[in-house]
């Protein structure tokens, strides 16, 4: 296991777009979380923040690998994801969510990483052991 702070990219594009709403809350967070351990992304992550970016190069500088650690998805995190986006889909979740979120949920859940986001709601519910890092409602 692992210790530190997944950091979802919703939390990375608030700081790199300047948020007006989320950028501070975003920025004051994540350096919290960076004082407690190491901080982590994932491909997932790393993709979903990819699109603000035209280079390889401009995407590596702006997630450096001395501030973000890289994890691999765990073949255990990958099943685990698929179960809950079929229990979401079950449950009448929107057809518009992604299977992105849910590989980021599990694959904090089985690394024991804590997780730094503000989609609250769908992790709380499909990954109760997870402890997130998220505004106060």
């Amino acid at each position: 296991m692992v210790y530190g702070t997944l950091v979802d990219s919703n939390v990375l594009l608030d700081i790199m777009t300047e948020d007006p709403v989320w950028q501070e809350w975003s920025i004051t967070t994540l350096a919290e979380a960076a004082e407690t351990g190491p901080l982590y992304i994932n491909p997932v992550i790393y993709s979903e923040v990819s699109i603000r970016f035209s280079t390889v190069e401009a995407l590596e500088d702006a997630l450096p690998h001395q501030d973000y650690r890289r994890e691999s998805i765990p073949w255990a995190a990958a099943f685990l994801a698929g179960k809950a986006f079929r229990n979401y889909r079950q449950n009448k979740g929107q057809k518009t969510t992604a299977l992105p979120d849910f590989f980021i949920g599990a694959h904090a859940a089985i690394a024991d990483l804590q997780l730094l986001t503000r989609d609250v709601n769908r992790y709380r519910t499909y990954f109760p052991t997870v402890s997130l890092l998220a505004p106060s409602s």
